[in-house]
């Protein structure tokens, strides 16, 4: 139930993994810069460990509630810890919900504990779960 709360809240959510500059041609001699998208694709919660490891996950579940409190689209999966610390401070400020979860073992982690991850959203679901 817990898992399907947070997939239905942040199933619309997009990551924009990188972005980069790459040259391209017109002709050989009037190269242009372009930006690019590397990859785009949508926060996929299929657990409560490495789906959450980059901070985006956090970052959308608090975003649906709380959509004026930072702009999603600016967001990189790169800066793991920025993630993290947004999400954490924006539930506590706007939610009053403790950030059980520290930062720099979230950071260390590739793989976080699922129990840790699960006692937290679950705090998340008690309080958002009738907004």
């Amino acid at each position: 139930m817990l898992l399907t709360w947070c997939q239905c809240r942040t199933r619309d959510y997009k990551v924009h993994r990188a972005f980069y500059t790459r040259l391209h041609a017109c002709s050989p001699r009037t190269p242009q810069l372009r930006n690019t998208a590397l990859l785009i694709h949508g926060v996929k919660i299929e657990n409560f460990s490495t789906s959450w490891n980059d901070g985006m996950a956090f970052c959308a579940l608090i975003h649906h509630y709380y959509p004026d409190a930072f702009d999603f689209d600016k967001l990189d999966a790169k800066n793991r810890r920025y993630n993290f610390e947004l999400a954490f401070r924006v539930a506590d400020e706007k939610a009053g919900i403790m950030p059980l979860l520290d930062v720099d073992d979230m950071v260390m982690m590739k793989k976080p504990d699922w129990k840790c991850v699960f006692t937290y959203v679950q705090s998340l679901y008690k309080r958002l779960k009738d907004e």
